[in-house]
């Protein structure tokens, strides 16, 4: 029997998405779904929840919950990755509250910016446990990660292990329909090239009958600009530099030093920045998912719709050889990204089917994309190193160098913020000299 292991399988919802998406794959009739997670409740109300997805849609596949990780992992083909360490209480909130203390403001700091730096740092070691069993015991599995920090932990499992390991996001695959939809385009028969880091790739073409539209989009994005809407970072970056990025504006609002300022109050209103976005969303989700589990763990009569996760398509496109394109973070190796450093991770078009995952080469960036993703792989590899090496120099280099952090803080006061950090997290985060 083979197996697809999901971790952080008490993620009910996700799980449903993921698993549920392939149940509908023939390919994996007779396989496991293997379910993992360190909340025993909600890897129960999640095992039947699939079970009840199975009866419905696929009784050839077993659904089954593991205690032991090691156990849950063996022999699996595939494995997924969804976890959050520290949770929303106590880590998200202290990654909001400690550096508020120092007037700097965050949205969602969760990929670089000094939160993003912690939730990689607590992140990691547990992430390196997972190489390890799965090096042990099912040294051929592919890990699909969906965690954030996405391009650092997708990193450090490529760098530092041997685990074949590509990281998924959903950002590339949304891009252009949100955009198009915002700016009233029909979305139908469009060419698109996009390539860059995680939360900050870019839309480098994007073409219908090989006609370039981004003159009609800069034009109607100008009109929006006009008026107060909830993209108004991202069309900022467009208008300034040229391209528009694939992530979000509250995102991106905390990945530039130019939107969320102490000394400019006033930008907040202007761009629509949501401070505390993330807090805020995670209580109301964590409402709405009690509600959803409820509704879903025990109804046998549950349904589900393919979604447009990579995840079930990646692993089709292996079992059937019938080649599948997604946007993947892939270690930066021979340059598919010729302008931006080797060791980086890159989020570029990539092709699988039986062979495996092939990344496509890119070439450089226009400069002025580059630079920006530059400013961000930086405080990411030196976060990866900070790890690694467990100085917490390379810790405080690594939020000196955070284009946000450092727009805002001294480097006496990022020191400072970086040993509250260290404190309030306590166990959470490995010792570091």
């Amino acid at each position: 029997m083979s197996k697809i292991t999901f971790l952080g399988a008490g993620s009910t919802v996700f799980a449903k998405n993921v698993l549920g998406d392939c149940m509908f794959v023939q390919a994996l009739a007779g396989f496991e779904f293997a379910l993992y997670d360190i909340n025993e409740q909600r890897l129960k109300d999640s095992e039947n929840m699939l079970t009840n997805l199975k009866n419905n849609y696929n009784k050839d596949i077993t659904i089954k919950s593991y205690v032991n990780r090691k156990e849950a992992l063996r022999d699996a083909k595939y494995v997924i990755n969804a976890i959050q360490v520290g949770g929303y209480e106590p880590s998200t909130v202290i990654d909001f509250a400690i550096p508020k203390k120092y007037g700097l403001r965050q949205t969602i700091a969760d990929t670089v910016g000094i939160g993003g730096i912690f939730r990689s740092l607590r992140t990691i070691p547990v992430m390196l446990d997972f190489a390890r069993d799965i090096e042990e015991v099912c040294p051929d599995a592919l890990f699909l990660n969906y965690t954030n920090p996405m391009a650092v932990l997708t990193g450090v499992m490529l760098r530092y292990t041997n685990v074949k390991t590509v990281g998924l996001c959903h950002s590339v695959q949304v891009c252009t329909q949100h955009l198009f939809r915002d700016l009233g385009i029909d979305h139908e028969g469009i060419e698109e090239r996009i390539a860059g880091i995680n939360h900050m790739a870019w839309l480098l073409e994007v073409k219908r009958d090989g006609q370039d539209l981004y003159p009609e989009i800069k034009k109607r994005a100008k009109e929006k600009q006009k008026s107060k809407h909830i993209d108004m970072v991202r069309y900022e970056l467009m208008d300034k530099f040229g391209y528009y990025v694939t992530e979000s504006s509250e995102h991106n609002a905390e990945y530039h030093p130019y939107f969320i300022k102490n000394r400019y109050p006033e930008l907040i209103d202007k761009f629509n920045i949501p401070l505390d976005e993330y807090p805020r969303r995670c209580v109301k989700q964590m409402e709405g998912w009690r509600t959803m589990r409820q509704q879903m763990v025990n109804n046998s009569k549950l349904t589900h719709t393919r979604s447009r996760e990579y995840g079930s398509r990646i692993i089709e496109a292996i079992e059937t050889n019938v080649p599948y394109k997604f946007g993947g973070n892939v270690l930066n190796s021979g340059r598919l990204i010729s302008n931006l450093p080797e060791k980086a991770c890159v989020e570029v078009p990539c092709v699988v089917d039986r062979s495996g995952i092939m990344p496509c080469y890119i070439g450089d960036l226009p400069e002025q994309l580059a630079a920006l993703n530059r400013t961000n792989i930086n405080t990411q590899l030196l976060t990866i190193e900070a790890a690694i090496t467990g100085k917490r120099e390379a810790v405080y280099q690594a939020a000196m160098l955070d284009p946000h952090t450092s727009a805002e803080l001294s480097i006496d006061d990022i020191i400072s913020l970086c040993d509250d950090l260290f404190e309030a997290h306590g166990s959470w985060i490995p010792p570091f000299s």
